[in-house]
């Protein structure tokens, strides 16, 4: 099936660049503009949530799926923002990172392994459904289409998707591309984004900080040198399931 052949592409993908980069060193949160990309993507979250968070009530009932949980880093993040470990859940295609998840988050978050768009998620109901350059990953918009649909159809209306993803293609990467604003809009159309252009170009990013790390900063205040797009797709209160 042309859904089964890119999943196995996007896995081939993830093993390709776990090779060329050695470990994924490049990641690293010792790297100075790592760690400011990631402090920089926390703090705007935060921001979005906490304009959202009177309409979803208390954090501690929220209900948050991650399409691409990774090692559980992110769902990490939501427990120390005061979500139940309960109330968690986490998908991951790759078997090692699944595994790493487990190993990793408290027993009481759910994980499921394999295709987040075929994941066993209760329609409407979370309050957010996360993603974090997921479909950068995904080449074939067919797969894209109907994991969009899948994470629309699980967020309860006045929910919302937290997206994180870059807008611009890798001349220097032909495993992933760039999903611009419009592209983001169309898998949901229903949806009511709340858009802000963060994360200095990581080649860039990496070049600066190398002469310091407080040069991340400098260039980062210039919006055309940010790549990527944090947003918070609201689902309107009235939309049915």
């Amino acid at each position: 099936m042309p859904q089964d052949h890119e999943l196995q592409a996007i896995a081939q993908r993830y093993a390709r660049r776990e090779e060329r980069l050695g470990g994924l060193e490049r990641y690293s949160l010792l790297r100075p503009e790592v760690w400011q990309m990631l402090h920089e993507r926390q703090a705007m979250m935060l921001r979005l949530l906490a304009a959202r968070a009177h309409g979803l009530g208390p954090v501690a009932e929220w209900r948050l799926a991650e399409v691409g949980c990774g090692a559980g880093g992110n769902l990490m993040d939501m427990l120390r923002i005061g979500l139940r470990p309960e109330h968690l859940t986490g998908i991951e295609l790759l078997p090692e990172r699944f595994e790493a998840a487990r190993a990793t988050l408290p027993a009481q978050v759910r994980l499921l392994a394999g295709d987040a768009s075929q994941a066993e998620v209760a329609p409407a109901s979370q309050h957010l459904v996360l993603q974090s350059t997921v479909f950068s990953s995904i080449l074939d918009d067919g797969l894209q289409q109907r994991l969009a649909q899948a994470m629309w159809r699980w967020v309860k209306p006045g929910g919302a998707v937290l997206w994180y993803d870059f807008i611009v293609d890798n001349p220097r990467n032909p495993d992933v591309r760039g999903v611009p604003v419009k592209r983001m809009r169309a898998l949901f159309p229903e949806g009511r984004p709340v858009v802000r252009r963060v994360t200095l170009a990581p080649p860039l990013a990496r070049v600066v900080c190398r002469l310091h790390p407080g040069a991340y900063g400098v260039f980062n205040a210039l919006p055309l040198l940010r790549t990527h797009v944090l947003a918070l797709i609201e689902k309107p209160a009235e939309a049915p399931g």
